[in-house]
């Protein structure tokens, strides 16, 4: 189940928590001063931010802290829809208060598809892997994968994440979290447990980007030589 942060203190708002419950989704309700907790900051994939407790400067700074694995979208009433919102807004989205609670998860799922790949199945598809994300199950070419709990975060983060490069101490904060205190090589051992599960039948699917970090590519077929 895919887990709808609501960031207001507004019970307009609020509403739409029991809606999107409804709709499928995990929708707790969250102030805005908790949004930059750890343990928000370490979960978080979609969150509804209510335009009238946060000032249209600080979405940059949200945007930075979420933007490359979270979904934004923003609730809105008309009046601030026409005087507040830019077209460079760092959001993904944005639904009007009244509008029904479906349009609001219909606009989640848009948004998660579009930056994710995340299709109505809540299901991720990279090439031949596909990630269950409701059931924790992986397959390739249809065949299931047993994964740790932490190797199926790790390859999750990635494919959610899919072409975008990460370095080992990126992917120790967002999949162990910033109070973790192992060393970068914790990533590479867990990263070459996960490419010797899930690189089979001639798949190679996270790419080592020299001097960097790593990536999730949708498929690269292994070839004689190549690094890995």
């Amino acid at each position: 189940m895919r887990t709808v942060y609501l960031v207001t203190r507004h019970p307009d708002a609020a509403r739409l928590g029991p809606e999107l419950e409804r709709a499928g989704f995990n929708a707790p309700v969250i102030s805005p001063e908790r949004l930059a907790s750890d343990d928000i900051q370490s979960r978080i994939d979609v969150a509804v931010l209510d335009f009238r407790d946060i000032p249209p400067a600080a979405f940059s700074i949200i945007a930075t802290a979420y933007g490359e694995h979270g979904v934004i979208l923003i609730a809105v009433v008309p009046p601030e829809l026409l005087d507040r919102i830019s077209v460079d807004l760092a959001v993904d989205d944005f639904v009007l208060l009244s509008a029904p609670p479906q349009e609001l998860a219909r606009r989640i799922e848009r948004a998660l598809w579009r930056k994710h790949g995340v299709d109505a199945e809540n299901i991720v598809r990279c090439g031949a892997l596909e990630i269950d994300l409701t059931n924790y199950r992986v397959t390739v070419d249809g065949e299931p994968v047993v994964l740790t709990f932490k190797e199926y975060e790790l390859l999750r983060f990635l494919a959610m994440n899919a072409g975008r490069v990460f370095t080992r101490e990126q992917l120790l904060n967002r999949v162990w979290g910033y109070d973790y205190f192992g060393g970068a090589r914790t990533v590479d051992v867990h990263i070459r447990r996960i490419r010797a599960k899930i690189e089979i039948h001639g798949h190679a699917f996270i790419e080592t980007v020299r001097n960097v970090g790593y990536r999730l590519v949708a498929d690269a077929r292994k070839s004689p030589g190549s690094e890995s």
